[in-house]
C-alpha cells in the first residue's frame, strides 16, 4: 500500500514535468519536494539538508527530470554528476542573473543569487 501511494506521487510529480513515466524512472529523491515553475520550467524544490546535499549528484539523465531548484544558494558544483548542467543564477525576485554550462567535476558561484536552478544538458 504504501509503496503505491509513493508511486502516485511520483506519477502526479512527473506529469508536471511532461515526461512519459512508461519510459523515465524518476529518482525517488525527488517524490517529497514541492514543485515549482522557474523560467517556464517545473522543477522539484530542494527544501530539505538531504535534497540539498544530493542535488542531482550520481543520478542519470532521466532520473535527473527536469533539474533542481536550489534556493538560499550561491555556489554550486558538479562532483559527482554525471552529464552537464545548465546553472541558472537567480535573483530574489526570480530573474536570471547569469546562465552558465558546468561539466562534470566543476564550480560555479555568483554572489548575487539568491537561489540557483540546475538544468540537465540534452545529450
Amino acid at each position: 500500500m504504501r509503496r503505491q501511494a509513493s508511486r502516485d506521487r511520483a506519477s502526479r510529480l512527473v506529469a508536471g514535468f511532461g515526461v512519459d513515466m512508461g519510459r523515465v524512472q524518476l529518482s525517488p529523491r525527488f517524490v517529497e519536494l514541492p514543485v515549482s515553475e522557474v523560467l517556464g520550467i517545473s522543477v522539484p524544490v530542494a527544501s530539505s539538508f538531504r535534497a540539498r546535499l544530493l542535488g542531482l549528484a550520481h543520478l542519470g539523465r532521466e532520473e535527473a527530470g527536469s533539474g533542481l531548484l536550489i534556493p538560499r544558494c550561491r555556489s554550486v558544483h558538479t562532483f559527482g554528476m554525471r552529464f552537464a548542467l545548465d546553472v541558472v543564477f537567480l535573483d530574489e525576485s526570480g530573474r536570471e542573473l547569469r546562465r552558465t554550462r558546468l561539466a562534470p567535476r566543476r564550480l560555479a558561484r555568483d554572489r548575487r543569487a539568491a537561489a540557483v536552478l540546475e538544468i540537465p544538458v540534452a545529450p
